[in-house]
């Protein structure tokens, strides 16, 4: 087995054990990213400051006093800033930016000896649901049916299939309303996206700034869960950043879960749902219940709400955030004709920096928040999204310890299947996952089994606010009765 195909745990005991260097095990990550052009994952590869970092890593761990993280290969969204290195947010509009300073994310990654291999392909904005959307093309899922290429899923969809493909050892994602765990639903991945506040949004492009949060993306729990601590922390620079303790996530992966209760929401079996999806969560309700686990049925009444007030909420806040792409300060600026002025400047720059989705969602938003309407759709989204909050915190106040849910509604579809249709069926894939976003809860995905056509599907845990240490623990729990350790067959 080829050293880019290890989980973090594994290659952190090789590391410390001296069985393999970082430079040899960044090398063997650089040579499957060459390797796996075809799947568009890898946006800009930056091999001289990976080696550079793993030189540093090796010197580090020769020490003997090197973290966890030390020597790991990793690709990071293209929505993180990164000192020097193109940061375009997978837009027009950024094309060219390369930033003077370093996200607190990556820098927190780097401070552990952590291993840039590159920026990775996304949804312009990290508006969408299948990578579709970005400025570089699509990436394509390492998952194959026929000759079909399938969608990684997306906003993090470079993240997803650079994981899924060994391309790396983990990866750097964000999450708005789904954007971590649908992908790694769909690559048969684990992705995790904790409690609004645990981990820094500094340096992280704005998409809607009361939902963006950022996690790992791996190919085990235990895996996320050691990536996940060296993200978290309090930062003075990010104002919503909690100044808590973090705990150890690893050492809370006991397999235990005896006596804990794992709530069903009865509002998340819908009309029409796949038979499959259906099948999966009774096999994951039964792995549960196996584990000691106690589990009973739960109502969150307001979660029919939770699409509608996402799509208002979410566009308001993106239609704020993107203002600042003007073409004045930095990034695209469109050429003028004579007599332009600068309202021409905005406009054009606008037009041609920003794709339809991006465009689409700015003017969805730019209407919530006019005159006339605020009132009507943005406060009442918001009042709404109060509902759904209180919802789960009746449900965890009534002795609710996690809830158990399906994480997409079907398993990848076709690239170019969706991208023309109506938008709100592709909106549809974030049906089970926005709820989390809007009460600032912790979730993740888990890969459970394959559907018929022997693509992955995944189930989703949500948790207490700030319990992603019990959080990681059921997943642990689901991950190892179900047993997934089925990978794509190498195509790319």
């Amino acid at each position: 087995m080829s050293a880019n195909s290890w989980t973090i745990a594994a290659a952190r005991d090789a590391l410390q054990k001296g069985e393999i260097s970082a430079v040899d095990l960044t090398m063997s990550c650089l040579t499957a990213i060459d390797a796996g052009d075809t799947l568009n994952a890898f946006v800009h590869k930056t091999p001289e400051i990976a080696l550079e970092q793993a030189r540093a890593a090796d010197a580090r761990l020769a020490s003997g006093e090197a973290p966890a993280m030390c020597g790991i290969p990793l690709g990071i969204k293209d929505l993180f800033c990164t000192k020097g290195v193109p940061s375009q947010a997978a837009s027009n509009i950024l094309k060219g930016f390369k930033p003077e300073y370093e996200s607190t994310v990556t820098a927190k990654l780097f401070e552990a000896g952590a291993v840039m291999l590159g920026k990775l392909n996304m949804d312009e904005f990290a508006m969408g649901s299948s990578n579709e959307t970005s400025a570089y093309g699509n990436a394509v899922n390492p998952w194959k049916v026929d000759d079909r290429k399938l969608t990684p899923g997306g906003s993090s969809g470079g993240s997803a299939a650079a994981v899924a493909a060994d391309l790396c050892l983990a990866a750097t994602g964000t999450d708005t309303g789904g954007s971590i765990r649908q992908p790694a639903a769909f690559t048969g991945i684990v992705g995790i996206k904790p409690t609004y506040g645990r981990v820094s949004r500094w340096g992280i492009v704005a998409f809607a700034s009361s939902l963006d949060q950022a996690g790992p993306m791996t190919k085990s729990v235990r895996d996320a869960a050691i990536m996940l601590q060296a993200m978290c922390g309090h930062d003075p620079k990010d104002s919503t950043s909690a100044d808590i303790p973090v705990p150890d996530f690893e050492a809370a992966l006991t397999g235990d879960i005896r006596g804990r209760v794992i709530g069903i929401p009865k509002e998340y079996r819908m009309d029409g749902m796949p038979e499959e999806i259906e099948a999966l969560w009774a096999k994951g309700i039964e792995m549960l219940r196996d584990a000691g686990a106690e589990v009973r049925d739960i109502s969150l009444p307001h979660t029919k709400y939770a699409l509608p007030a996402y799509y208002v909420i979410a566009p308001a806040e993106a239609s704020s955030n993107l203002a600042r792409y003007d073409g004045v300060r930095y990034g695209h600026r469109a050429k003028l004709a004579q007599g332009d002025g600068i309202t021409e400047m905005y406009e054009k720059t606008r037009a041609e920096g920003f794709g339809v989705e991006v465009q689409r969602r700015i003017m969805v938003g730019t209407y919530v928040l006019s005159a006339g309407f605020y009132d009507a759709y943005y406060n009442r989204a918001r009042k709404v999204r109060a509902l759904i909050k209180r919802d789960f915190e009746t449900v965890f106040a009534g002795g609710v310890d996690a809830i158990l849910t399906p994480a997409t509604p079907s398993a990848a579809f076709g690239l170019g299947e969706m991208a023309d249709a109506d938008p709100v069926q592709m909106y549809l894939n974030d049906v089970f996952t926005v709820t989390v976003n809007l009460a600032g809860l912790p979730g993740i995905a888990v890969p459970v089994g394959l559907d018929a056509q022997g693509l992955p599907l995944g189930l989703q845990l949500i948790g207490r606010p700030w319990d992603e240490a019990e959080l990681l623990n059921y997943a642990h729990v689901l991950e190892s009765r179900a047993g997934f350790v089925v990978k794509p067959a190498k195509w790319w």
